[in-house]
């Protein structure tokens, strides 16, 4: 067998040997007591060994690219990544002896720098979120490298129909839950790929369930999603990290969503904070994000007379933003001021109150399919 054949055969089996020794990640019941009779669910992907839900997506892109011949023993691995992706891919190229470059606007969080390169990865920071791509291509080329391309490929990486992808956990974990095929499931678009994974899965599966993405404040998504419009940019980067791009992304798929939500910042830290209370810990501001499409689809199935059940995902631990979402005097310089808002999600999850319309007044059923 020539040489590389048989390094790409050998990573093969480090990355999957890896994986044999994970468990599969929690599905932790979160009580709505507004909503009698809607069980809500959170997958926690920060049980992950990287502590996110982008250590799936890292596994699949290493395989992906192995079995693609594109990484090559020794040569760079080179990624354009907001962080969590960053810092599970630093630990597979650490598996495989890759050195390992992420390519990322400065305004990443210090945890998160620290843990990439705690993993050996270098940190090459850009002022420019849109540049990431353009510089994350220019080093893969001078070094001889190869530029990962997490927003082009997370779509393709991963095998949809089954091999215990993260939406056939969710259902195996629900068969024995009073409501076992949820009415929605909700997750907030980074990539896109983990969408469009449960879309195609739910349709693959013949299930009823229904896709909800929710996507934050400053991001393009929703508006995709409306228009079908891929050349919509904005001038700056998402508010709140690992979710909502300036750009549309290769591997955003509006045509599997059911519906879209688009939320304020300060609303999706609000929500983070709440979860945080109730969970009895710190979980990452995409996890808030997503409570906000949880309760909004509770609401849905509440007016419709519905009981059933809905899954989301807690993305990441919240201990990687102790120094910015958890921090009161950070939060006061962003011109954060989040108790009032705390109070009114409380009201919605927990006395069924109607939700802000600051919250919902940006929500489409139509999207790309109509």
């Amino acid at each position: 067998m020539p040489a590389q054949r048989q390094w790409v055969s050998q990573s093969v089996a480090i990355i999957e040997a890896d994986f044999n020794r994970s468990a599969d990640t929690h599905l932790i019941p979160l009580d709505l007591a507004g909503f009698a009779g809607i069980d809500v669910y959170f997958k926690d992907e920060s049980s992950h060994p990287t502590g996110s839900l982008k250590h799936r997506l890292a596994r699949s892109l290493f395989l992906y690219a192995l079995c693609n011949g594109k990484l090559r023993q020794g040569a760079p691995v080179i990624e354009a990544s907001s962080g969590s992706t960053a810092v599970s891919e630093a630990y597979f190229a650490r598996l495989l002896g890759l050195p390992f470059i992420a390519v990322m606007p400065a305004t990443t969080s210090q945890a998160k720098i620290a843990q990439i390169t705690f993993y050996g990865g270098q940190c090459h920071l850009v002022d420019d979120p849109k540049a990431i791509y353009s510089e994350s291509a220019r080093l893969a080329r001078e070094q001889g490298g190869y530029f990962m391309d997490q927003f082009t490929f997370a779509e393709r990486a991963t095998d949809w129909r089954a091999n215990n992808n993260i939406a056939e956990s969710i259902f195996q974990q629900m068969s024995r839950e009073r409501y076992p095929i949820p009415t929605w499931i909700v997750a907030s678009p980074g990539t896109g790929g983990t969408l469009a994974t449960i879309g195609r899965y739910v349709r693959y599966q013949r299930h009823d369930s229904q896709v909800l993405a929710v996507d934050p404040e400053h991001s393009v998504f929703y508006q995709n999603y409306l228009t079908g419009d891929a050349q919509l940019t904005l001038a700056r980067g998402s508010g709140i990290e690992g979710i909502g791009r300036p750009q549309v992304e290769a591997s955003f798929v509006p045509q599997v969503l059911d519906a879209m939500l688009k939320v304020p910042d300060a609303w999706s830290l609000a929500a983070m904070h709440y979860l945080a209370q109730r969970l009895g810990r710190r979980v990452g501001a995409s996890s808030g994000t997503n409570l906000l499409g949880v309760l909004l689809a509770a609401e849905q199935m509440h007016a419709a007379g519905q009981q059933g059940s809905i899954v989301t995902l807690l993305c990441d631990s919240g201990e990687r933003y102790a120094s910015t979402y958890y921090d009161d005097a950070w939060l006061a310089a962003q011109g954060y001021d989040l108790p009032a808002l705390i109070v009114q999600i409380a009201a919605t999850a927990e006395q069924g109150a109607a939700l802000p319309a600051p919250v919902v007044e940006h929500f489409s059923r139509a999207g790309a399919q109509g």
